[in-house]
């Protein structure tokens, strides 16, 4: 299988220099989204002291015109810091902060989501939204075949691999330790793991968050992510259907609660938001994959899992709906329930955004209300 020629650089030596003292100085990695609203972007800067809130981090700026942003002739965005994260890659002192992206003119970026996002969070926070994502990703080589898949051929049918251990039937955990483990030393709130149906796929959960919050940690938790399979030479994708035919997308299923439906008589609070989202199915859709829909029509095909991209469903434990209502919330009529529709390379912004205008703020039609 390719993996890239940095992983086989001695680790043992780079370690060497990374045990040297830093003095008072911090490294501070600045991360972004770039143009595609998929990929990450980083460069790091040297503070005199650590940081101890967002508030102490300088703004920033990089050249947009290399990462689909800008054009050359104007290319100066600013970096704005957003959320800031231990660095499980140079350890303490140092830092990693995910920002917000502004144009020259000090408006946001096209793919910088977030600003919206928080907008509307903040008119909702006397409800105390509580947001959980499960994000599938698949482990890929650098020529794009999945990891320990035969290089000429396919691994034997699904069934075997989910939750699955041993040799023949998980590929790839020492990358999902590894992830788990930086996602825990970073702070961000990861709350479980596991192997997935197809070979090679993962999933890691983050949540429960509140608001803003989801967004943020889950574009962390990407970030170690890419990061660790830097280390290990190989890829994560989070495209919803990496390989045709008889296997499983991937996808990032998003579980939403509020106070009242987490109270005794929840269910009802439940079921009256699952029937506004009922009647915003095509809104949803187009904010629940970057490319407005058209990456999950190669997912949500009624097939592998998934309900039908064209219809909307709900039910409880179904997991061919765009809706389910776990066993238990419908048993003690409280709860949250669980959002089936978006891809696995949505962005979590977009998709919270989107659940709260519809679930809280009681919007309708195929556009957000501008506020």
């Amino acid at each position: 299988m390719a993996t890239s020629s940095s992983a086989e650089l001695s680790k043992a030596v780079k370690q060497q220099y990374m045990d040297l003292p830093q003095g008072d100085k911090v490294q501070i990695m600045y991360v972004w989204i770039d143009g595609t609203g998929e990929g990450l972007r980083c460069k790091t800067r040297t503070l005199d002291s650590e940081p101890k809130s967002i508030e102490e981090l300088p703004e920033w700026n990089f050249d947009g015109s290399s990462t689909y942003q800008s054009e050359g002739s104007n290319s100066d965005m600013y970096l704005i810091p957003s959320a800031m994260f231990r660095d499980p890659f140079r350890k303490d002192p140092n830092k990693l902060v995910l920002c917000e992206v502004l144009k020259y003119n000090r408006k946001p970026a096209e793919t910088n989501l977030r600003l919206t996002c928080k907008k509307v969070m903040d008119m909702v926070e006397n409800q105390v939204p509580w947001f959980g994502m499960e994000q599938e990703y698949t482990i890929l080589g650098t020529d794009g075949h999945p990891f320990g898949w035969p290089n000429n051929g396919f691994p034997g049918p699904q069934g075997p691999y989910y939750c699955g251990v041993g040799s023949d039937k998980a590929y790839g955990r020492d990358i999902v330790e590894a992830h788990y483990r930086a996602c825990l030393y970073a702070g961000v709130m990861i709350c479980g793991t596991n192997a997935e149906v197809m070979p090679a796929q993962w999933e890691f959960q983050v949540g429960p968050c509140e608001g803003i919050s989801m967004g943020d940690h889950l574009w962390a938790a990407r970030f170690i992510l890419h990061r660790v399979c830097e280390d290990f030479g190989v890829v994560a994708s989070f495209d919803p259907k990496p390989i045709p035919g008889n296997w499983n997308g991937a996808g990032c299923h998003t579980n939403f609660s509020t106070k009242e439906m987490r109270e005794e008589g929840g269910l009802k609070a439940i079921e009256e938001s699952i029937e506004r989202l009922g009647k915003r199915h095509s809104y949803h859709i187009r904010a629940y994959d970057p490319k407005g829909g058209l990456d999950n029509a190669r997912r949500l095909t009624g097939h592998h899992e998934t309900s039908n991209i064209h219809e909307f469903s709900a039910g409880v434990a179904n997991r061919g709906a765009s809706i389910r209502i776990p066993r238990t919330v419908g048993q003690e009529k409280k709860g949250y329930f669980e959002d089936r529709r978006p891809s696995a390379n949505c962005d979590p912004y977009a998709v919270t955004e989107a659940i709260i205008r519809t679930c809280l703020l009681s919007e309708e039609g195929d556009e957000p209300v501008d506020y």
